[in-house]
């Protein structure tokens, strides 16, 4: 019997994986990639989601990457350091897509799709980095993504994280702020909320998810 509360269930068969990065710049073609996060969220037995396991890998530039001074002073990273734990790009980006194709089997879900504040930023420097490694299994979808800028938007009135955590009524660490663990986290936790309080809206719709209708649209668009 289906589950109606099962996650895979709740976004048409898409896992939500929550992602942050932290780079040298706002140019996903030029600008380096330093910090990947990925966090899981895991469906309860009534339907709340929750914020689950975390994935973090600090990354060394690729050759030839770009980093603006201006952003190296907000994320107060040193890419040089010698005791930072950076590891190649394409190692990251396998490392976190292993994790993220273990999660999408384990909720029977189809593919991963990518959660994040300001979303097209993060995806866009997901997508260069697969192009850059020339990386052939990529877990999320690759152009759709829930953006917390807009839901909180909608939600709260806020489209700032900072002022958002607030609104929720939650707590927001300003020393954590731009590492790309803590935003994952608190960005999983601000899409948990805002899922959870429009449950009783998806309820009523009485939306279940057709699997077999979805599997072969997701083939039929080679997103499967």
């Amino acid at each position: 019997m289906t589950d109606k509360f099962a996650i895979n269930n709740r976004f048409r068969g898409f896992l939500p994986i929550v992602v942050d990065v932290e780079t040298g710049g706002f140019n996903s073609q030029t600008d380096a990639l330093l910090e990947i996060a990925a966090v899981l969220v895991e469906a309860q037995a009534d339907g709340t989601l929750t914020r689950g396991e975390t994935y973090r890998y600090h990354v060394k530039p690729f050759e030839g990457a770009n980093m603006d001074p201006a952003s190296m002073a907000v994320n107060g990273i040193d890419p040089h350091h010698p005791l930072r734990p950076a590891i190649d790009e394409r190692d990251a980006l396998q490392r976190i897509f292993r994790d993220v194709r273990r999660a999408v089997r384990d909720a029977g879900c189809s593919r991963a799709i990518l959660v994040g504040h300001n979303a097209a930023f993060d995806l866009g420097f997901l997508n260069a980095g697969v192009a850059r490694t020339e990386i052939k299994r990529n877990p999320f979808h690759p152009f759709s993504c829930f953006d917390t800028a807009t839901l909180c938007g909608v939600a709260y009135g806020q489209t700032v994280l900072a002022r958002a955590v607030k609104a929720a009524g939650m707590t927001w660490d300003e020393s954590q702020a731009h590492s790309a663990a803590y935003d994952a986290e608190i960005t999983a936790d601000i899409f948990c909320d805002i899922v959870n309080r429009f449950q009783p809206v998806f309820e009523s719709a009485g939306i279940q998810k057709d699997w077999d209708a979805v599997k072969e649209e997701t083939d039929s668009a080679g997103l499967g």
